[in-house]
């Protein structure tokens, strides 16, 4: 992957002109560049080597914001002169920047193994990035997968840089005022207090375009985040030269209405792959985490028409093959669809003008339908059109996926609708406590989360129980503190009562089995489902002898009216029972406050309605801090429980929402926590260790955590769809796209011509335990060789459908067009379990995700 350095320096030197959110710093200290290189790379939200440096210049604002770029910047000019000039300081600043200088030059896994591959460039689309506290441009889940593949890339050697947008207030901050009610917040993300870096040109001007929308043009800047050997390249609107209206744009993260979304994902979708144009980036692959960037497929298209002269369908045919879609959602709705007028207003004069196409054919592309005028536009219907593969973010979610989908696939069996999956997984080092990171160390070795998931199992095997034990009573009592001093500051903010505040110094209790329930709080994710019989709750939470103890957060989306109830049912539970200091619910569920949680809670509680959890990560993060799981059979935990490993509910099957099995798997919850959970806690040998529980810690611990590692993820993604996404690229789009010219005109002619096919009268014998079939097809004026013939049969219970090739045998003299196929298959099954189809075929292309066509004989 070619790449420009269009980047600054805190002071501008590389550019030739000072930044100016950046003039202030005291750059002429000597030493400053090297502190400012270590704080503006966010490797430091994984390796914590130099955390003694930051402590050291602010310990004070280090506590409070984990961000060193901050850090920096509030240092006092003495303070830094006097730490530079202290050798052993100094020296530390050197080390620390050879070895992170010395890393990213270094082979990684991807070096080694895939040197010779055709991948030079990936190009990762997402509306979000959840990287570390000090750059709050995330909501939730979809951010951590972005954030935690981006290191994960990084830490392999992989070539893939980010493409996201840049929010002046990001997601909304929660607080919970006296009464336990959520109210949202939207602090301003002040660019200089923020560990990125203006994009500069040669002549040292901040790197700037233009995109056209309705009525006046966009001007949009350019930002980069280093992630280790990764960059994130961000994009915002909120330039001095832009109509007001359109500095907002890139305001709120998930914030406005249809129109604002839009314009939101025509920045990242067409700004973002323009952006990699200006920098000299040309990646084979584009991977749209989700279909909110899609419109990155038309923006490379219309890039490839521009340099090979050839018209929209040959390149979309010669680009597609290079693109991946990842799709999260969970059910169809979730998916951003815009009104048909919404779209001609803001794309039409591009469809025109920029793509040559009509406005009919751009609003085919999201369409189910392309001749209904009032169906929406779908950005996964667009995604789906304009990609070579499409993957769901679990196993079960690939099957969902498939579901949701099935309707851009008309009659194709729902288990060829073309979505397969890769499991999500979390970034360890980005999750892991201090603690841990010293278990897994000195069990497995320094950055073992790269090395083979075996040798991780038997290095967390040997160690002693005593030992594992030790290390998750000590990072309980390590959440509990931090409680503790969180839930203080929460009640200053909210005005509550000196009291209540003193009271808060001694919640919780480090020795009490600790429950940890985080997520959005959402009518589907079941946040209450143990509040279903409060009575029963409060026993297990007050039991003199074996209590539980909840430490609960998480957000509502500030529209999402039965979330924010969902809240205020728990907040009054707590507030309004004996339960008040063994349940907490702590404010503002963000980055930080999820690694205090996975880090320290014993037990990590899912609760979804299946099977609206895609994947989930929490509980992956918890796996690493010894904690483990009890949630529901959904998403990734449907792929890995075990009875070993933790405890499930359900019975992996769908109910929707019906309250009956909600007060089912309510009872069942309860059950597990008394007759399970809490006893195999409590249940110590005289040397005071729960043997059980410990046993169970470490199979979770040495069977999943590497597996669901967004190392592994992103290996998979490597080897399953890069490297042939790059190859596919890269012989579709050689001289000038002519496979691409080829395989549109075959898809052309294959749409025009398909409708002309027609079976004739199938023969079958039955004889030496076979049933042979003689298959008459009249191909119209299709090559034969454009034609594939097929016996299919539905799956037997515990099966998989079968599928046996025909070969064709002779043109058939007496019917001009047909042919005649035979097919033989094992008589086990009745003939008439089989039927014949006709599905397109031409190497190289994707079938049925490039041409749906099917032809069923019955």
């Amino acid at each position: 992957m070619r790449t420009v350095n269009k980047e600054s320096s805190p002071a501008g030197r590389r550019g030739g002109s000072p930044s100016s959110i950046h003039d202030l710093l005291p750059t002429d200290v000597e030493g400053f560049e090297d502190l400012a290189e270590l704080a503006l790379d966010v490797r430091w939200s994984w390796n914590h080597a130099a955390d003694p440096l930051w402590k050291q210049l602010d310990a004070d604002t280090w506590e409070l914001t984990h961000s060193p770029w901050v850090v920096l910047q509030g240092a006092a000019r003495d303070r830094i002169e006097r730490l530079m000039a202290d050798p052993a300081f100094r020296g530390s600043v050197r080390r620390l920047l050879e070895a992170r200088r010395g890393a990213e030059q270094a082979p990684a896994w991807f070096q080694q193994t895939h040197a010779d591959s055709p991948l030079t460039g990936v190009a990762y689309f997402s509306m979000e990035f959840m990287l570390a506290e000090g750059l709050p441009i995330y909501s939730g889940g979809l951010g951590n997968v972005a954030g935690d593949q981006l290191k994960a890339a990084g830490d392999l050697g992989v070539p893939v840089v980010g493409v996201g947008l840049l929010y002046a207030q990001g997601y909304f901050r929660q607080m919970i005022d006296r009464d336990g009610a959520q109210s949202a917040v939207f602090p301003y993300n002040d660019p200089s207090q923020l560990p990125i870096t203006p994009l500069r040109g040669p002549n040292g001007e901040w790197l700037r375009f233009q995109l056209r929308l309705p009525g006046h043009p966009i001007w949009v800047r350019a930002w980069q985040v280093r992630v280790g050997r990764s960059r994130l390249y961000l994009l915002d609107s909120n330039d001095a030269a832009n109509f007001p209206a359109y500095r907002g744009i890139t305001g709120e993260l998930y914030g406005g209405g249809p129109e604002m979304r839009l314009q939101q994902e025509l920045l990242l979708g067409i700004g973002g792959w323009r952006l990699l144009g200006h920098l000299g980036i040309r990646p084979e692959v584009c991977h749209l985490n989700e279909g909110h960037a899609a419109f990155a497929v038309l923006e490379r298209a219309r890039s490839f028409m521009r340099a090979s002269g050839e018209p929209f369908e040959t390149a979309l045919a010669a680009t597609r093959a290079g693109n991946l879609f990842t799709t999260h959602t969970a059910v169809a709705a979730g998916f951003d669809r815009f009104e048909p007028d919404l779209i001609e207003r803001y794309l039409g004069a591009y469809a025109e003008s920029e793509l040559g196409i009509s406005r009919k054919a751009l609003l085919a592309l999201g369409r189910v339908e392309p001749d209904d005028a009032s169906e929406p536009f779908s950005m996964a219907l667009l995604a789906l059109r304009g990609s070579g593969a499409v993957n769901g973010v679990s196993r079960l979610h690939g099957a969902v996926s498939r579901r949701i989908l099935a309707p851009a696939f008309p009659r194709w069996p729902l288990e060829e609708v073309p979505v397969g999956h890769v499991t999500n997984g979390v970034h360890v080092p980005s999750w892991d406590s201090a603690l841990a990171d010293e278990l897994w160390t000195k069990a497995c070795g320094a950055g073992c989360w790269l090395a083979p998931a075996a040798s991780i199992a038997r290095g967390i095997a040997a160690v002693a129980d005593e030992e594992l034990w030790s290390f998750r009573n000590a990072s309980r009592a390590a959440l509990v503190e931090h409680a503790r001093e969180r839930l203080v500051q929460q009640f200053t903010a909210s005005g509550a009562d000196p009291a209540l505040m003193e009271r808060a110094r001694h919640v919780l209790d480090p020795n009490v089995l600790t429950v940890g329930f985080a997520r959005r709080f959402a009518a589907y994710k079941r946040p209450n489902l143990l509040l279903q019989d409060p009575q029963r709750l409060l026993r297990l939470l007050t039991d003199r002898d074996r209590p539980i103890q909840l430490v609960i957060a998480g957000k509502a989306h500030p529209a999402d009216e039965p979330g924010q109830a969902l809240i205020r049912q728990w907040t009054r539970f707590i507030r309004g029972t004996e339960a008040r200091w063994r349940a907490i619910f702590l404010a503002d569920y963000d980055m930080l406050l999820t690694e205090r949680l996975v880090q320290g809670v014993d037990l990590w509680l899912n609760t979804p309605r299946r099977p609206w959890e895609a994947c989930g990560t929490s509980g992956m993060k918890a796996l690493v801090n010894g904690a483990i799981n009890l949630s529901e059979l959904d998403g990734w935990w449907a792929e890995a429980y075990t009875p070993e490993v933790g405890w499930a509910l359900g019975d992996g099957r769908e109910h929707a929402d019906d309250p009956a099995w909600d007060a089912k798997e309510a009872d069942a919850l309860y059950s597990l926590l008394e007759r399970e959970v809490v006893p195999q806690f409590y249940d110590h040998d005289p040397d005071g260790i729960p043997r059980a529980w410990v046993s169970r810690m470490r199979v979770s611990m040495g069977l999943l955590t590497p597996q669901y590692s967004s190392a592994r993820a992103v290996r998979e993604y490597v080897e399953r769809h890069y490297l042939s996404a790059a190859a596919a690229y890269r012989d579709r789009s050689a001289a000038k796209g002519e496979k691409g010219r080829q395989i549109a005109e075959w898809l052309r002619a294959t749409e025009r011509d398909w409708g002309n096919l027609s079976f004739g009268q199938i023969r079958i014998e039955t004889r030496a335990g076979q049933h042979r079939f003689e298959i008459p097809l009249n191909l119209g004026k299709l090559d034969p060789e454009s034609v594939r013939v097929e016996l299919y049969a539905d799956a037997l219970e515990g099966g998989s459908p079968e599928r046996h090739p025909a070969v064709r045998a002779r043109a058939l003299a007496d019917s001009p067009g047909t042919h005649l196929y035979m097919a033989a298959v094992s008589a086990e099954r009745p003939a008439e379990h089989y039927t014949a189809r006709a599905v397109p075929h031409r190497d190289g292309v994707l079938v049925p995700l490039e041409s749906q066509r099917i032809l069923w004989q019955r």
